[in-house]
């Protein structure tokens, strides 16, 4: 089995409310465990930036998911790699909100200052992720 990671992001649509991000986290832990898919998940208000990492066939089958879910708009893959070991095989789907740490740990990663990874690279997008899973004491 090959281990992939897909990193991930869009924009929030007018379906999503304040609470949704709680039922995303549930529906996520309660699916992603089961088809031994991990992750972690930053969300600011404007863009979702998700990673995923399992199995190519799982982790396709979450992404398609994703695309058909109406609170998500503009989604992009920023990046996609065959990967040797998990970075966040912590979490069946670890999250961050926007607190001013993470607003300083975006600023180092993005060529605007603001957090847009539409804008960023898929390695900056995947160095700050591994960033903020040290901000993360537990889910």
């Amino acid at each position: 089995m090959y281990l992939v990671r897909l990193i991930y992001t869009s924009q929030p649509t007018e379906h999503f409310k304040p609470e949704s991000i709680e039922d995303i986290l549930d529906a996520s832990r309660r699916n992603n465990g089961p088809m031994a898919v991990t992750g972690l998940m930053y969300f600011n208000q404007h863009y979702f930036l998700q990673c995923l990492e399992g199995s190519r066939s799982n982790v396709n089958k979450i992404y398609h998911r994703i695309l058909n879910d109406k609170r998500h708009r503009d989604p992009i893959i920023l990046d996609y790699q065959e990967i040797e070991a998990r970075d966040f095989s912590a979490w069946e789907m670890g999250y961050l909100p926007e607190t001013k740490a993470t607003r300083e740990s975006y600023k180092r990663y993005s060529p605007t200052g603001e957090f847009s990874p539409y804008h960023m690279s898929g390695e900056s997008c995947h160095k700050l992720m591994v960033e903020l899973k040290g901000m993360l004491k537990s889910v």
